[in-house]
């Protein structure tokens, strides 16, 4: 894993987008946060979207925000991803997951060409850094047609390839670590955590996603 840390840093120190591939659970948000905590964009927002939980017909209105009285149920002005995401870095999880309208229409948004929020006219623009994640072959979709390719090379610039957690196991400890902050936020009067338990509990074996780390932080 000493290449993918080398990457963070290196990725950390440039503008470029960056997209990260790797299985379900390998760790893919923690590595975009890590690039982004330790860019020059780390005092902005690291903003997370889940594209495959978006359906189609949300997708401008999540990305790009709308305005009071554009559609039904717009009671408030809301701002999107862009915006909540400007200065700082949107994490694009599942992006295989985005159709081709909303592609080019993204495309253009990041490109510097700016958007308009839905109900809007007037036009806005956005500083953001795109780090995308997914469990797809997106340069295979491109040959199929269903990713186009000017939006696979705007975010295809600077690629990693996370190996699952059971071929790296030596990582385990440092995301149980991860977990145990999140815990002790949670509950502060946690246990200290035990390492020789650890050694323990990590000797099993596990199919590969950061995810199945969690129980063993949690000593409530």
């Amino acid at each position: 894993m000493q290449d993918v840390y080398e990457f963070i840093l290196q990725a950390a120190a440039t503008q470029a987008n960056v997209i990260i591939y790797g299985e379900s659970g390998t760790g893919k948000e923690l590595v975009a946060k890590a690039i982004h905590e330790t860019s020059d964009r780390s005092k902005k927002s690291f903003v997370t979207v889940h594209c495959g939980a978006i359906p189609e017909t949300l997708m401008e209105s999540e990305f790009f925000g709308y305005k009071k009285g554009s559609f039904t149920g717009a009671n408030l002005d809301k701002r999107g991803y862009l915006d909540e995401a400007d200065g700082g870095t949107l994490f694009l999880d599942e992006v295989g997951e985005i159709g081709l309208n909303m592609q080019v229409k993204l495309l253009r948004a990041i490109a510097g060409g700016g958007y308009t929020p839905v109900g809007s006219s007037t036009k806005k623009n956005t500083d953001v850094r795109i780090v995308a994640a997914t469990n797809r072959n997106l340069r295979d979709m491109v040959k199929r047609g269903i990713m186009r390719e000017d939006f696979f090379y705007r975010i295809h610039i600077l690629p990693i390839y996370l190996p699952p957690l059971r071929d790296r196991k030596d990582d385990l400890p440092l995301l149980v670590d991860h977990f145990l902050q999140i815990q002790d936020k949670k509950y502060p009067r946690c246990r200290k955590y035990s390492r020789g338990l650890a050694k323990l509990r990590l000797a099993r074996e596990y199919p590969g996603t950061a995810k199945c780390t969690a129980p063993l932080s949690d000593f409530k």
